[in-house]
């Protein structure tokens, strides 16, 4: 509670991360006012919302979305679902993407959340504000001015105590600078506008990066190829993979016809395809935050969600490797423990402190800054030590034996690995089916 009356969030993007912060924030309507969801599209589902068109929407805004025509998930349905809304038994363990977004939806129907979205509303710019008179309990308060889309039209600043940023990751393509590529006369573009693979049949393809958005497209794009090469900096793949796909080192350059390679070799190419991942880009935030995050790093922050310095301010879902759902759901339950006063943060000074030790010792490690976000098998230790301190049920060990075992089986078969189907037997225990 804000002193007596309830505290008033304000919800950036109704993707997944955004459905399950107004989902609890619902949950609690002794301490908070209903949410406001401000989402620029016009339905649920973020990146999860197939949109053939690549570029710009009718709006004038960016396609935000990068799901292509016929992915399917890298994880079992049994460990993406939300804690409190499991997906339907009968679908397989490895969904289309278009179930998924049947899930989101259904979701958002279930805990009636939709009633609270205001769509094809864009947030244009996020600023603390001053407290109202009489109201000072000293912490920032938020300015958020959005404009009406389409017909309706017109710009509208409201006041919250506080923001759940919700607006994902995935729509800002990092794009390498490589000496040489204006003078490549071939096709290039970045995943995020890579939707099918016809348009690649009898044709050599580049892919650059071997993350999962590569791994996957490449070997998509195998099935129409005449050939496919996968050019990455990491340890090559040492399972079984398609006769026309090829490894090499990461790329050194481009001529008109060739892409160069930094073991001297080059390749005659067709199409060059960046799957290089996103820049973090918060546009809304001002530079009154210093956030204005861009690049593929952002700057760290405590438990990976809070700005020491902004304490009502909070970044739902930045982390990568992770079961999604299940991150934006704990996430999302610390920070509203933290706004009711059942979380108690340290100060600025020692949240500061902590974070600036935490990322001083990853990097003296040799790892890179853009990886401190890259949890993998850390997300044990994180889910559990959010849910202890915000006092909510753990994650079920299950789901992290699942996570592990389904990373194994996809790094011996990459091409089999989500034929598969599992089943959960209980909070300890799992079966393949």
């Amino acid at each position: 509670m804000m002193g007596n009356r309830k505290v008033q969030v304000a919800v950036i993007g109704a993707g997944a991360a955004g459905l399950c912060a107004a989902r609890h924030i619902l949950a609690q309507p002794d301490v908070f006012a209903a949410p406001v969801v401000f989402e620029s599209s016009d339905r649920v589902g973020g990146t999860w919302v197939y949109n053939e068109k690549t570029g710009t929407s009718d709006d004038g805004l960016p396609i935000h979305s990068s799901m292509y025509r016929d992915l399917k998930t890298n994880l079992p349905k049994e460990i993406m679902a939300y804690p409190d809304h499991p997906f339907p038994p009968n679908l397989p363990s490895f969904l289309h993407h278009s179930q998924v977004l049947a899930y989101l939806e259904s979701y958002a129907d279930h805990f009636k959340v939709k009633e609270h979205i205001q769509f094809r509303t864009l947030v244009e710019h996020v600023i603390p504000a001053p407290r109202p008179e009489g109201d000072a309990d000293g912490i920032t308060a938020w300015e958020v001015t959005v404009r009406y889309l389409g017909d309706r039209g017109g710009r509208v600043t409201h006041q919250f105590d506080a923001i759940m940023v919700c607006s994902g990751h995935f729509f800002d393509p990092f794009i390498p600078e490589i000496p040489g590529v204006e003078n490549f006369q071939g096709l290039i573009l970045h995943s995020h506008a890579y939707r099918c693979p016809e348009q690649f049949t009898d044709k050599t393809v580049v892919v650059l990066g071997a993350g999962p958005s590569g791994i996957d497209i490449a070997l998509e794009i195998c099935t129409v190829a005449k050939q496919v090469i996968l050019s990455h900096r990491n340890a090559l793949l040492k399972c079984p993979l398609p006769a026309n796909l090829r490894q090499t080192p990461s790329v050194q350059g481009f001529s008109s016809t060739c892409v160069h390679f930094q073991d001297g070799s080059l390749q005659q190419a067709d199409a060059f395809i960046f799957c290089t991942g996103y820049n973090y880009r918060f546009p809304f935030l001002m530079h009154q935050t210093g956030l204005q995050a861009g690049g593929v790093s952002l700057p760290p922050l405590y438990k990976h969600l809070i700005h020491p310095k902004l304490p009502n301010l909070f970044f739902i879902g930045l982390c990568t490797a992770v079961c999604p759902f299940i991150l934006f759901d704990c996430q999302v339950r610390y920070g509203l423990a933290v706004l009711a006063g059942s979380c108690r943060l340290p100060s600025q000074e020692v949240m500061a402190a902590e974070v600036d030790k935490e990322y001083q010792r990853y990097l003296a490690a040799g790892k890179p800054p853009k990886n401190f976000v890259k949890l993998g098998s850390l997300q044990e230790g994180y889910y559990c030590l959010l849910a202890e301190e915000a006092r909510f049920k753990p994650v079920p060990p299950v789901i992290f034996q699942v996570y592990e075992a389904t990373s194994k089986s996809r790094t011996a078969d990459l091409v089999n690995y989500k034929t598969v189907n599992l089943h959960l037997l209980s909070d300890e225990d799992w079966e393949l089916v």
